[in-house]
């Protein structure tokens, strides 16, 4: 990954005691705006930790499928949301999921787990449980980046930055279908319909800065982000937007 020009060397390490403690950076957006990249490099960049809340309900998700579970019975899969351990690893350089135990950073992206992870999603006791560990793991960092759905309006709404990350429908599948070798129109089909299904956990907090990234590329995203965080851009102007 690279982190821009300027960016890497002149920011203080806040990871550890001698940073400035507290700085939680909160990345929203919809699926392909770039979220994870984006908020890796920032993370990095500000010497913070990366909290991918995402792969928390693939994680989740994931274990249920295997299991058998039909993920569409939200009662069987809210009374299981707790049984499983879930772990993430905070290390914007490596960050790494394990269930029980096991590593799943790579089974929890395939397409399989990416179509049933929003019916997960939206069961009510898997997010109590879900945003109750995430909370857990911002308040226990010195300084992080999280990224998600809901991080500025549920998570962490006291975020001192706040940024909602998107691009337009036919960017995001392109990007998505990149990464994972399928193709743009199946990704565009799989795309619309997360959106809709996760529209709820997606609304953008009025205190969020606005990036579109469809003409953007990613150092310049990191650099947008870093520099917002670099300025303590608390309490942005609602509405603003950065094309």
């Amino acid at each position: 990954m690279n982190i821009p020009a300027g960016l890497e060397s002149d920011i203080p390490d806040q990871s550890g005691t001698g940073g400035k403690p507290g700085l939680i950076v909160a990345v929203d957006g919809p699926s392909g705006a770039g979220k994870s990249s984006a908020s890796r490099g920032a993370a990095i960049a500000l010497g913070l930790k990366y909290l991918d809340t995402g792969s928390m309900y693939r994680a989740l998700t994931w274990w249920l499928l295997e299991r058998g579970v039909s993920v569409s019975d939200a009662a069987v899969v809210g009374g299981l949301a707790a049984e499983p351990v879930i772990e993430v690893g905070t290390d914007p350089r490596a960050p790494w999921v394990r269930v029980n135990g096991t590593d799943v950073s790579a089974a929890i992206r395939t397409r399989e787990v990416t179509s049933a992870v929003s019916t997960v999603a939206r069961v009510p006791r898997v997010r109590a449980h879900l945003i109750a560990q995430q909370r857990d793991i911002i308040a226990g960092a010195s300084g992080i980046v999280a990224e998600g759905r809901d991080i500025g309006t549920v998570v962490a709404p006291d975020a001192q930055v706040k940024v909602f990350l998107t691009a337009d429908s036919t960017a995001r599948a392109d990007r998505r279908a990149a990464e994972t070798s399928w193709s743009a129109t199946s990704t565009q089909v799989d795309q619309d319909r997360r959106d809709q299904l996760d529209a709820a956990q997606s609304a953008k907090a009025d205190d969020a800065v606005e990036i579109d990234s469809t003409r953007l590329d990613l150092d310049q995203v990191i650099d947008i982000i870093v520099r917002l965080a670099r300025d303590r851009v608390g309490v942005p102007r609602p509405c603003q937007q950065i094309p």
